[in-house]
């Protein structure tokens, strides 16, 4: 892929709702070279900006699924699990003869949801099912290994004027021991961190954002039948909370095909902080989480190839001490993605609607 393309891919990662004009004044070329390449990578490559939410911020828990079926049923199973609402990625794995997907529930509804998937998925011989306790990398977390074509000052400069959100969120010392000062950021939070409450008009705007991320504020607003004020008011605020952020869908294909392998581990207790922070640093490592279950710490790799997957088992995942068990399992086919179920090839338009 051209370089151009991959700074512009890169300056969506950090901010998938910049202006087409500051970022071609970052890469240093017109915002009409910026359309026509941005155009063309939606249409060649799938590529696409996508607005999803923050399940803990909105009181919501993350299940991540693994599931067995009867010969045969796999894929048919998969493809409903990808229909769903509460799903968020689906894959196969292991041959096609296993489906990892993560489920997201209401806090109240939580304890149950596995339960009542299973009840309405004829054919599942056996889950597995584990909570998600702390994301350590991927989600809200930008994944760098996608591409890193900017430098440093660019990087600063496409920067959103929101703070990353943090695993976990910061605990705030009482309001009596806070220092008083009216010289504080605005996007710092001033009370004890709670859960952000969705309205009608963020579950409108979040559907919207998650067909198009890039949908423009008024477009955004003829479809909530509300002030173009209004939308980019709370738009921020569910940015700022670190309940809404934006992800780039892109075909892999075109930056190297590398092929995704889960990896559960058992790993002491003792340990599973310090194991958690150092994977979360390996570029290989797409997605980590620490979960409830036999196997307590979950990773995501992607490698170019069988012996590139070796080397990083055996030398790096093999280094850290605290480790006992290691289970992987390769991915076959991913049915849905990010939320999505599968690809759009087409051009996303600034201002569809419906």
């Amino acid at each position: 892929m051209e370089s151009l393309n991959l700074r512009l891919i890169h300056a969506l990662q950090i901010d998938g709702r910049a202006p087409l004009r500051r970022i071609a004044s970052v890469l240093g070329v017109s915002e009409q070279v910026v359309a026509r390449r941005y155009a063309a990578l939606c249409e060649s490559a799938g590529l696409r900006v996508i607005g999803r939410l923050n399940p803990r911020p909105v009181g919501q828990t993350v299940w991540t699924l693994r599931l067995q079926s009867a010969p045969g049923a796999s894929l048919g199973l998969a493809r409903a699990l990808a229909a769903r609402e509460d799903t968020r990625w689906v894959q196969l794995a292991s041959g096609a003869t296993e489906i990892i997907c993560h489920l997201v529930a209401h806090r109240d509804r939580a304890q149950d949801a596995p339960v009542q998937l299973l009840d309405r998925l004829p054919g599942v011989t056996s889950i597995t099912a584990q909570r998600v306790l702390r994301l350590l990398k991927g989600g809200p977390t930008t994944w760098g290994a996608l591409t890193c074509a900017l430098d440093q000052a660019q990087r600063d400069a496409l920067a959103p004027a929101f703070p990353p959100p943090a695993f976990p969120p910061p605990r705030l010392p009482p309001a009596d021991a806070r220092p008083s000062s009216s010289s504080a950021p605005s996007l710092e939070p001033t009370e004890p961190a709670g859960l952000t409450e969705l309205t009608d008009l963020d579950h409108t705007l979040l559907t919207a954002l998650a067909r198009d991320g890039r949908t423009t504020y008024a477009a955004l607003a003829a479809e909530a039948r509300c002030h173009e004020s209004t939308v980019r008011r709370r738009i921020a605020h569910l940015r700022a909370a670190g309940a809404l952020f934006f992800v780039v869908d892109v075909d892999e294909r075109l930056l190297g095909s590398p092929t995704t392998t889960a990896i559960w581990m058992s790993v002491r207790p003792s340990r599973l902080a310090a194991v958690g922070a150092a994977l979360a640093e390996h570029p290989e490592v797409a997605y980590a989480a620490a979960t409830t279950g036999r196997t307590n710490l979950l990773a995501a790799v992607l490698c170019p190839d069988d012996e590139y997957l070796y080397d990083y088992l055996t030398d790096r995942l093999g280094a850290l001490p605290g480790i006992d068990t290691v289970e992987t399992a390769p991915i076959v086919r991913t049915l849905k993605r990010v939320g999505t179920v599968g690809r759009h090839r087409n051009r996303p338009s600034s201002t569809r609607r419906g």
